[in-house]
């Protein structure tokens, strides 16, 4: 499943800093600093909210786009799936760190220049942790060794979320 996912937000990093994005999903509503999308996957709807960094870090010249993503997914009732997409291929075996108002602590395992939770149970904690702080750093490690932190600002987030659950029939 994860895999899957993997393609598809590979898809959608490259639709969101294209021009055609708008034409490829359609935009649920911006919500501070989170935006809610929904598409159709072999017929059935996918739902997800974004976000980009208020900040990014690191000594780095050169650094793709850069998103926090939850997902929703009827084809495989996938729900409230974290993933982030750090915009550079991640240093082999790393994790990821990811701290929510210096309260709420999680690491992610990394495979290319994306990132997840070891699942649904951390999922579900790491979505609830958004949509209840105010921000959100993610600490991670280049292939080249280039430390990056980024901080999220998590105004909307709750709107956000309740838009993909609404467009997706996912209830809380």
């Amino acid at each position: 499943m994860k895999k899957f996912a993997l393609l598809s937000l590979t898809v959608f990093m490259t639709a969101f800093s294209a021009p055609s994005f708008a034409s490829e999903t359609d935009l649920i509503g911006q919500y501070g600093d989170w935006s809610s999308h929904s598409y159709k996957e072999n017929g059935q709807s996918v739902c997800f909210m974004a976000s980009k960094p208020a900040k990014d870090e690191g000594n780095y010249t050169r650094r793709g786009d850069i998103f926090a993503f939850i997902t929703h997914r009827n084809s495989d009732g996938t729900k409230n799936e974290f993933s982030y997409a750090a915009g550079y291929p991640y240093k082999a075996g790393s994790e990821v760190k990811v701290s929510i108002d210096n309260k709420w602590n999680f690491t992610l395992f990394t495979d290319g220049e994306n990132a997840w939770t070891s699942g649904p149970s951390d999922d579900k904690k790491i979505v609830d942790a958004i949509q209840r702080g105010s921000k959100m750093v993610v600490t991670g490690y280049s292939k080249r060794g280039t430390k990056t932190v980024d901080s999220f600002s998590l105004k909307g987030s709750s709107k956000s979320h309740e838009a993909i659950n609404n467009a997706c029939g996912v209830k809380g």
